[in-house]
């Protein structure tokens, strides 16, 4: 199922990218960033096998990539800003977060918001989502873009050269294939570690008060 989902995925990233360019680049970077499960693991590998071909140049795909993580955060930015708070004020104790929760997330962002972005932004499927929390704890607009951007560029290059280097393997090679799943799944065990630990301890604090 999954493979037949990427195959899918593939097929729509080759044609959006062979239809619209660097502006296709761009259009497909903007929904991974809106927290649209989009792999940026297909779109720059493709990107960078058109360098490959001689259709395009490495660092205006990795520069058009990283222009589209910014357009997409926008969206998941403002959605974070304008409805996050009010909503999980009012439903966030559902799944155990409150307003010390928020608070909490605020003065974090306060202080390490800018390395909280740029760091995302390096890191599989967490840099699809951090815009998100951003936006909730309302960080300054400027720093939010200039580290999304930071962030992003350096991840849409390596992708891009990657499959500039792979060539026509850039979508078959198997060691490659296992490598981002290794990763994905890395960040997955990590994440589901996080809530277990988070919800341990909320549970805990209740039952001590």
């Amino acid at each position: 199922m999954v493979e037949k989902i990427l195959a899918v995925l593939a097929g729509f990233t080759i044609w959006v990218i062979s239809s619209g360019g660097y502006i296709g680049i761009a259009v497909l970077m903007a929904i991974e960033s809106a927290c649209i499960p989009l792999p940026s693991e297909i779109i720059m590998p493709f990107a960078g096998y058109l360098v490959y071909k001689g259709q395009m140049n490495l660092f205006l795909a990795a520069t058009a990539g990283a222009i589209g993580c910014n357009l997409g955060s926008i969206i998941a930015y403002e959605v974070g800003k304008r409805g996050g708070r009010p909503l999980l004020l009012r439903y966030g104790k559902w799944v155990l977060i409150g307003e010390g929760e928020i608070d909490a997330a605020d003065r974090f962002f306060a202080r390490f918001g800018n390395m909280a972005v740029l760091t995302g932004r390096l890191l599989p499927a967490i840099r699809s989502f951090i815009a998100f929390p951003a936006g909730v704890a309302r960080m300054p607009l400027v720093p939010f873009h200039i580290y999304t951007f930071v962030g992003s560029w350096p991840w849409c290059f390596g992708l891009a050269w990657l499959g500039m280097v792979l060539g026509e393997k850039w979508d078959s090679d198997p060691r490659v294939k296992a490598a981002f799943h290794s990763a994905d799944a890395l960040i997955g065990v990590v994440l589901v570690a996080g809530v277990v630990w988070f919800v341990w301890h909320r549970l805990r604090g209740k039952k001590r008060a």
